[in-house]
């Protein structure tokens, strides 16, 4: 079987002919996508601030606790994003079987007295001095080893057989993720890249355009049957399903954060308080500086400067897959792809929450949000995706838009 294969992957650079230009050629670098990155880290470093400031002189009478240890991350991440970058992205493939293993044995260790809980829930992994979430290792495992296996099984991802057999790699990452984690948000993150990678790669996609129908459907009926037999039920994820469909039923409790995050956006009206204005921040929307910071940011700048960081947003996914459609071979741009799906599963679910458009996930809005695990992988994929694009080569120097 090509997952457990030794052997190193033939090159595939120069697969596109249309690509190799004769002549003097041009290496590329992607300052677009630099530029993007570092506009969402520094507006995302002036939010938290701003977010958070007031509850942690309350809690450590210190007001930039969390903006210290987030500037510290920050600056650490964009460090190892550039030197992840300079890189050749081809040596993930010589490692994917350690990765993909090596990220369950991290998950399997959460369950050990190495880990940690946090607010309720055993997700963290103390290793000496460094404490991570082991789920973060899962989803940049996931998209390494979807793209080689595809790399490797070539023509068989053609057939039903392979696909199913991509499909189940990914899904038993995510699978794990659900057991040793319990966390259901990575899960259904690590199986939108899975299906997100192999919906690429398959020639065929009818059958996955019937089969995401179906899952939908399912889930669709899944609402319906909570909501019509399940009222009593003391499931939390039952639960944040009911409060998804009425809060108002869960005003005191559950639904409180859901309904002051959309009380937040709602007075912040079109242009919003000003920047540090936010009276929902102190204390009527719990660890806004977390899931829901984004709800802040509509209070403080309004409904302008919310579509202005989904314009940001937009024009990173759009640079994303700029390098996927030019990178120099197939390996390259699965990598950027499942990037692509990875930050706009994340955005999408966390800002459908926000919004109420969806049950809480408890996902971060990437480079935003406060959280050192998340940022630091976040940055990782966005050295691949700079290591991918700097072997993008040109027939003139020039800087694409």
């Amino acid at each position: 079987m090509p997952f457990f294969s030794r052997q190193k992957n033939p090159s595939l650079t120069g697969m596109f002919p249309d690509r190799a230009f004769k002549g003097k050629k041009y290496e590329y670098y992607d300052y677009s996508l630099v530029a993007v990155i570092i506009l969402l880290t520094s507006f995302g470093l002036v939010m938290l601030y701003s977010t958070s400031a007031y509850m942690a002189e309350l809690q450590y009478n210190n007001d930039m606790y969390y903006f210290k240890k987030q500037a510290f991350v920050s600056v650490f991440s964009i460090i190892m994003s550039v030197v992840v970058s300079l890189i050749d992205y081809h040596i993930l493939q010589k490692f994917f079987t350690i990765l993909y293993w090596g990220a369950i044995a991290l998950m399997v260790l959460v369950r050990t007295p190495l880990g940690v809980a946090s607010h309720g829930a055993k997700r963290w992994l103390k290793l000496g001095p460094f404490q991570f979430q082991p789920a973060e290792v899962s989803k940049i495992a996931v998209i390494v080893c979807m793209s080689c296996l595809i790399i490797s099984m070539g023509k068989k991802v053609k057939t039903m057989k392979g696909s199913l057999l991509l499909l189940g790699f990914g899904f038993f990452q995510g699978a794990a993720a659900m057991i040793f984690t319990d966390n259901l948000s990575t899960a259904i993150i690590i199986c939108g890249i899975t299906a997100g990678l192999v919906f690429i790669a398959h020639p065929n996609t009818k059958w996955m355009i019937v089969l995401g129908g179906g899952i939908i459907g399912f889930a669709v009926l899944a609402v319906w049957f909570i909501n019509k037999y399940m009222q009593n039920s003391t499931n939390f994820r039952v639960v944040r399903i009911l409060v998804w469909l009425h809060p108002e039923n869960y005003a005191s409790n559950e639904g409180y954060q859901t309904l002051q995050a959309l009380y937040a956006i709602g007075s912040g009206g079109l242009l919003g308080r000003g920047l540090g204005n936010s009276i929902q921040k102190l204390g009527s929307v719990p660890e806004a500086q977390n899931d829901f910071i984004f709800s802040i940011i509509c209070e403080e700048l309004g409904i302008v400067g919310g579509v202005v960081v989904l314009a940001l947003f937009t024009y990173l996914l759009y640079r994303l897959f700029f390098i996927a459609r030019n990178a120099p071979d197939l390996f390259g741009s699965l990598l950027v792809c499942g990037i692509f799906i990875h930050i706009s599963l994340q955005v999408i679910l966390n800002v459908g929450v926000v919004l109420a458009l969806l049950p809480n996930t408890g996902v971060t809005l990437p480079f935003i949000s406060y959280g050192g695990t998340s940022f630091m992988f976040l940055m990782g994929e966005m050295g691949i995706a700079l290591s991918v694009a700097r072997r993008i080569r040109l027939k003139e120097p020039q800087v694409l838009l």
